[in-house]
């Protein structure tokens, strides 16, 4: 472990200096900076879900199930900070988003490569969305390894395997024998749980802001979020539950 640098400071250790000169608004509106800030910290907090996630995929690689407990309740509070900031983005009225944003471009949440890079790290996976981004880019490489690589729901069920437990499904009917792997599909599906309460918030403040109206990027807008609203993650555990 580096020891302290001597004399660093709080704005030092966090690169403030950078972070803070990296908000640069094309328009002279007062409403852009809450724009931007927001979908910054979204992608700070992405970062950080993915960190968590790569080390919960090892740790239950390991079967050490309750270090990995850790690191996916941390990813689920993540989840409900980044589903509250939606109402902050609420405060952001049709009149003001329509004065800026034309300056967007084509620009779009659509196109976040961490955001993908997670749904890829979760296991799901959809190789279309690849498309989105240039071969030999960062971002598409990004993704092809996380394709190439085991999902969080691969090492989960791969556990179980290796537990001997013959499904999902005799885990929740025996859940005092396989209570570890019990414990670990609940918070995966915390996780899931989370993820689409985030979805929908996100449906409801786009609605709020420009209606129906085509996004930024290209997309269906409205129509398009409200398509991805029954995705899970871990779809077998939740239909396990009708046959408990």
């Amino acid at each position: 472990m580096t020891a302290t640098p001597a004399g660093i400071t709080y704005a030092d250790y966090l690169h403030l200096p950078e972070l803070l000169s990296s908000q640069h608004p094309l328009s002279s509106l007062h409403d852009e900076m809450l724009f931007i800030v927001i979908h910054q910290t979204k992608e700070l907090w992405l970062k950080q879900m993915l960190h968590e996630v790569g080390l919960a995929i090892s740790l239950i690689a390991d079967d050490r199930f309750a270090e990995a407990y850790k690191a996916l309740a941390r990813v689920s509070r993540i989840q409900s900070v980044m589903t509250l900031s939606w109402d902050v983005l609420a405060t952001l009225t049709p009149v003001d988003y329509s004065r800026f944003r034309d300056v967007l471009g084509t620009s779009s949440g659509f196109q976040s490569a961490q955001f993908r890079e997670l749904e890829f790290r979760l296991g799901i996976r959809h190789s279309s969305f690849l498309e989105h981004y240039p071969e030999g880019s960062d971002e598409r490489t990004r993704l092809e390894q996380a394709a190439a690589t085991p999902s969080l729901w691969d090492v989960a069920d791969a556990a179980r395997q290796r537990a001997g437990a013959p499904t999902w499904l005799s885990v929740y009917q025996d859940a005092d024998r396989w209570f570890e792997l019990y414990q670990l599909a609940e918070k995966l599906v915390d996780m899931d749980d989370a993820l689409a309460g985030w979805r929908h918030k996100h449906v409801l403040t786009v609605e709020r802001i420009i209606g129906g109206k085509t996004g930024t990027g290209g997309s269906a807008g409205v129509a398009y979020l409200q398509s991805t609203l029954t995705k899970r993650a871990f779809p077998q555990l939740w239909e396990l539950r009708t046959q408990l």
